[in-house]
């Protein structure tokens, strides 16, 4: 099992709100748990890169900057796995998931407008081969989906 290092936990625990919102984000982290920004950097460039991380950034109330969309795909289960590293090698995906369904893989595209949004399901379209159903929001929830993680 990974162990992780005090300025790691504090960037996983004390960073999922209220991040910085100024030209120098990663310098006033670095400033608030008593480190340097290329220390914050790099710890975050390590934790993206062994997966602990899928992404460092903001997360903005659906379709108020730019537009977003909740997307589904219906996939064979052999090839579940294959076609969700393609969607998520899209920058415009924000995330994806599994879903017991016959629509079974689900992801949310954020994008700068709706001709790149159009643009981007093309390319998934194009890339997996597979058609994707566009579920556009009617109801806006908040989920916040910021936790504490347990450290043993």
């Amino acid at each position: 099992m990974r162990t992780f290092s005090s300025i790691e936990k504090q960037l996983l625990d004390d960073f999922q709100r209220d991040f910085p919102l100024t030209s120098t984000p990663y310098a006033d982290i670095a400033k608030k748990i008593g480190t340097d920004e290329e220390t914050v950097l790099s710890y975050l460039k390590s934790m993206k890169q062994e997966g602990v991380v899928s992404r460092v950034g903001s997360v903005f109330k659906a379709n108020r900057v730019g537009v977003s969309t909740l997307a589904a795909i219906s996939v064979e289960a052999d090839r579940l796995e294959k076609i969700a590293n393609i969607v998520s090698s899209f920058s415009e995906v924000n995330h994806n998931y599994e879903r017991e369904h016959d629509y079974n893989l689900w992801f949310v595209l954020n994008t700068d407008s709706q001709q790149s949004l159009d643009k981007v399901i093309a390319e998934i379209e194009d890339k997996t081969e597979h058609e994707v159903m566009e579920l556009p929001m009617l109801n806006d929830f908040y989920i916040d989906l910021g936790f504490k993680l347990q450290w043993t």
